[in-house]
C-alpha cells in the first residue's frame, strides 16, 4: 500500500472526484482531503492510498494532469517529520 500526495487540487473538487480519477489506475483504499483546522476550509491538497502497482501508474499518469484548469502535483507521500511538542 502506498500513500500518494496530491497537490494543487481545485477547491471545488470532492473526495469522490479524486477517488474516481485515481480509481482508473487501481484499487483506491482511502482519500483524505486536508482542511484548515481553524476555518474548516479545504486547503487544496490531500492524500490517496492505493495498492503499489496502481499507485505507480497513477503517479506517472496524473502528475501535471489538468483538473479544472489546475495542473495536479502528484507524487509518493513522504513520511511526516516529527514536530516538537511545546
Amino acid at each position: 500500500m502506498k500513500s500518494i500526495y496530491v497537490g494543487n487540487i481545485p477547491f471545488s473538487a470532492t473526495e469522490n472526484d479524486i477517488r474516481d480519477m485515481f480509481g482508473a489506475y487501481g484499487d483506491v483504499s482511502s482519500v483524505k482531503l486536508i482542511e484548515d483546522r481553524e476555518t474548516g476550509r479545504f486547503r487544496g491538497f490531500g492524500f490517496v492510498e492505493m495498492d503499489d502497482e496502481g499507485a505507480l501508474a497513477a503517479i506517472e499518469a496524473l502528475d501535471g494532469q489538468d483538473m479544472s484548469g489546475r495542473p495536479l502535483k502528484v507524487n509518493e507521500a513522504k513520511p511526516r517529520a516529527p514536530r516538537p511538542r511545546y
